[in-house]
Order: C-alpha cells, then sequence, then structure tokens
C-alpha cells in the first residue's frame, strides 16, 4: 500500500477546559497536519487518549475526522483491544468505509503467547476485507510481536499488509526488513528511530512530532524516502531536542504541551495523565522558539 508510505500523524484529541472534546481544535490540528504535508492520518490511537473515550466519543471523533480531512489524505482507524471478540464487534459496526487502513495494537496486559497473538491477529483478519495493520509496542503492551510472528502473520493474511513496529529492537527490524513479503510495510513507531530504520528500509512512520512539527517532520521523512542522508540528518539533528521533549514524562502531554505552545489546542489532558510539568514547559517552548 504505497498510499501509507512516508509521514502518517497519529492525531491528538484536544479537549477544552472542561474535558469535552474540542472538535474545533481538532479541526485546526487536521488542516494544520495536511498543510504540513503529511500522506496520512491516523485516529483514535494511543497519542489520542482513546483510552479515555468512550464508545459515543471514538464514534463522533471518526465521523468528524473524515469529514474534515474530506479525503485530501488516507485516514487509518485505530482499533485494538485486549479482547478480540471486541474488536470484532468494532470491525463489524463501525463506519469503516472510508477507512484506508485499520491499525490494531497487539492484546495489553494480559500478555498472551506468540500463538495466542497469532490466532488474535488471524480472527481479526479472517472477519474484515479491511487492510490490517498490527501495532507492536510492547513497552506500553507487556509483551512483544516477535519477527517470526509478523511474518507468519503476513505470508497467512493477504489483508495483514504491514506493521507499525515501536519494540526499539533494531535486530528485530532488520529480521522483518530481510524476509517480509513482497509490498509488506514496514513503519516506525519511534520518531526518534525513524531516520535509522528508514536508512535500513522502512517504509516511513506513524508519527507523534507529526502534529506540531508536520512539515519539518515531512521534509526529514520525504529526504530519507530519496536516499538524501545528509538532508535528513540535518532535520534529525533540528529536531532531535523536540522529539526528546515529547515523551520526557508521557504521551501526549508533550505534544500537547508543543500544540498549545502553538496556540492549536488547550494543555488539557484527561486523567490518569495530566500535563507536563512547569519546568518542562519552559524548555518546550524555548525549543519551539529555536526550531
Amino acid at each position: 500500500m504505497t498510499t501509507l508510505w512516508g509521514l502518517g500523524v497519529a492525531l491528538v484529541t484536544p479537549f477544552k477546559n472542561d474535558y469535552s472534546v474540542d472538535y474545533e481544535a481538532l479541526e485546526q490540528i487536521i488542516n494544520y497536519t495536511i498543510s504540513g504535508g503529511v500522506q496520512y492520518l491516523v485516529t483514535l490511537g494511543t497519542t489520542g487518549e482513546t483510552a479515555t473515550l468512550s464508545t459515543e466519543e471514538k464514534l463522533s471523533i471518526l465521523d468528524f475526522t473524515y469529514k474534515t480531512v474530506n479525503g485530501r489524505v488516507p485516514v487509518v482507524v485505530g482499533i485494538g483491544s485486549n479482547h478480540t471478540a471486541e474488536v470484532l464487534d468494532c470491525l463489524k459496526h463501525w463506519p469503516l468505509e472510508a477507512a484506508a487502513a485499520v491499525l490494531s495494537v497487539s492484546p495489553y496486559y494480559n500478555k498472551p503467547s506468540q500463538e495466542g497473538i497469532f490466532q488474535h491477529y488471524s480472527t481479526l483478519a479472517a472477519q474484515t476485507t479491511k487492510p490490517v495493520l498490527l501495532y507492536n509496542v510492547p513497552g506500553r503492551t507487556g509483551s512483544n510481536i516477535s519477527a517470526a510472528t509478523t511474518l507468519r502473520l503476513a505470508r497467512s493474511h493477504t489483508n495483514v499488509v504491514g506493521i507499525k513496529e515501536a519494540s526499539g529492537n533494531m535486530t528485530q527490524a532488520m529480521q522483518l526488513l530481510k524476509d517480509r513479503p513482497l509490498g509488506f510495510l514496514l513503519i516506525s513507531g519511534d520518531d526518534m528511530l525513524t531516520l535509522p530504520l528508514m536508512t535500513c528500509g522502512f517504509n516511513g512512520v506513524i508519527s507523534v512530532i507529526g502534529n506540531c512539527f508536520p512539515s519539518q517532520f515531512s521534509q526529514l521523512v520525504q529526504a530519507a524516502l530519496a536516499g538524501n542522508l545528509p538532508l535528513a540528518q540535518q532535520w534529525q539533528f533540528k529536531l532531535l531536542n523536540a522529539m526528546d521533549l515529547l515523551f520526557v514524562e508521557n504521551n501526549p502531554a508533550g505534544v500537547k504541551a508543543f500544540l498549545a505552545a502553538q496556540g492549536l489546542c488547550k494543555n488539557v489532558l484527561r486523567l490518569p495523565l495530566v500535563p507536563l510539568s512547569a519546568g518542562y514547559y519552559a524548555d518546550v517552548e524555548a525549543c519551539l522558539a529555536e526550531i
């Protein structure tokens, strides 16, 4: 799916001071990222604080995102759970006609075996015609999707089209690159590692920093795709401090601090997440002025 090469952005969910969804700010951020040259958007991912959203809010955000994007770029929809039947129910009942693909995180907390992970995704792939992107983020889920399991899924189901790989394990990434089927997407799930992974052959990134620096990070990603390593390195080093600040306490506290400093949304998160502490917020402001 070459439409999902390059820079994808995992959208934040802006909130008002009363913690309700701020659709006006969401519209601003969507337009800001698209005008910055991103290739696609991901809604209802981890960065969108989806764990704190009700089903009604998720569906409302999804509908609003489709309408605001209006076909300008593809939209990928995050649907994941540690209960396979719950994901199946969402795949069956959610409006996915306009979705380019579904991004589904590996089951979290229950720590399934590799066979359990394989059976989970196999069940999902068999029950939808939508392209499915696996999402491997062991730091959040408590378990890793091994390279062998990813490749087994890729070879078993034509609609398992790629993986967002956020293990931070470069050896595992090399195994995926070496043995992936033709056309299977390898997408970085870590802004900081995007350049080294793309240099080795990854197809792009689903990014957090793309919310607040879409134009700058897009130039890094496009330079990497074109093999222009010197230009990509320039952007990597220019954005290095910002990438570090994004995750200094938690995600999306860092990116919401940058967006608030840019006037794109309020610096509001839903508990148990809280805004970036005052000292780090000052660092965000200084970093923003420098970039």
